[in-house]
Order: structure tokens, then sequence, then C-alpha cells
């Protein structure tokens, strides 16, 4: 039987109330938007799905955690978040990604982006990724939440446990201390990807 007009809330009350095939409808709507969110952060498919996978695990385990005071995609993806992080941890790898062509027009001068071959683009977004790793888990928690998953003020400030303004100054302040980072450790290579 198919219950795809329920919506999120209710998929999940009957899930607690054991009516746990349920559950598998919050994976088809969500399936998505979680393996696109973990491949941002990983770029590897193979491991992305294998995340993906444990993440819905761990959704379900913590199901009974979901209060409904946002929406259920801001829930999970404080889940995606975590466990990317938790991932990159132990691969060991800098840490938390995030696109770097918008952030690139924004971090150097501008324009310097739109002209880039894909070689390029891929060097800069792996001098980003470094930067990032340099930062504190605090900017690479809003920056990640701002830039990766597509997330709100409103909804960065629920998952982080801040106000919205308190958010917008953390990102201005993350944004300021990442561009610092790349000035700093990574002049040279800047210089050679812009050509100068």
């Amino acid at each position: 039987m198919i219950h795809t007009g329920l919506t999120d809330t209710e998929v999940i009350a009957r899930v607690l109330q054991g009516e746990q095939g349920l559950f598998s409808l919050l994976v088809e709507r969500y399936r998505n938007y979680v393996f696109t969110l973990v491949l941002r952060f990983t770029s590897n498919r193979e491991d992305a799905e294998e995340i993906a996978q444990d993440i819905f695990v761990k959704a379900y385990r913590s199901l009974a955690d979901f209060r409904g005071a946002s929406k259920f995609s801001t829930w999970l993806y404080t889940i995606v978040n975590n466990t990317c992080i938790s991932h990159l941890r132990k691969k060991k790898i800098a840490t938390v990604s995030i696109d770097g062509t918008n952030t690139q027009v924004q971090l150097e001068t501008k324009g310097s982006g739109s002209r880039a071959n894909p070689l390029e683009q891929k060097s800069k977004h792996l001098l980003l990724n470094e930067a990032i790793g340099l930062l504190s888990s605090d900017d690479r928690q809003v920056i990640s939440l701002f830039y990766k998953g597509e997330q709100s003020l409103e909804e960065i400030g629920r998952i982080m446990g801040l106000e919205p303004n308190t958010v917008k100054v953390k990102l201005h302040r993350a944004r300021t201390r990442l561009k610092e980072k790349m000035e700093r450790y990574f002049t040279r290579e800047l210089k050679e990807l812009q050509g100068d």
C-alpha cells in the first residue's frame, strides 16, 4: 500500500508507532538530496553511496529525537554534516569543502574563475579545501552549511543553536578568515592559477 500523500511528520509519527516499513518513504524522498550533499563532501561516488546509507541508518535510529521544530530536511542535514565530517576525519582528509565556483568569486578577484578551464577550477577547489582545513570547526561548519548544504541563515541557526543574526555575523567572519588563510598560505598557488 502506497502512502505518498503523507507529510514527513505524519510518516515519522507512524514509523515511531510501529510502521517501520514507512521509513522507506523518507529514504525515497531524500535519497537524492542526501547523496548530492555527501558527494560534495567526498567527491567519490562509491564513498558517497556508502556514507548516504550510513546516514539513513543513523536517521532511522535517531528518529525519536526529531521534534519537528525544524523541517525534516534540516534535521537530516545535521546528520549528513556530522557523518561527513566524521568520515573525513577518519580518512585524514583536510576537512569539509565547499563548492569552489561560487566562493572563488567572493574570495578572489572578481571574475577570476569565470574563464578558468576545468583543471584550473579543480586546482582552486583543492586549494580552497586545504584553506578550509585550517579553519576552526565552528568556521568550517557555518561555511559548509551555507555553501554545501545550501541552508538558510534560519536553518543554520536551528542546526547550530544560534539566532539567524548571529549566524550572519559568524558566516561573515568565517569568510574573512578563509580569505586570510588563502592569502597567507596559498599566495603563490593563487597567482599561478590566475596567470599573474
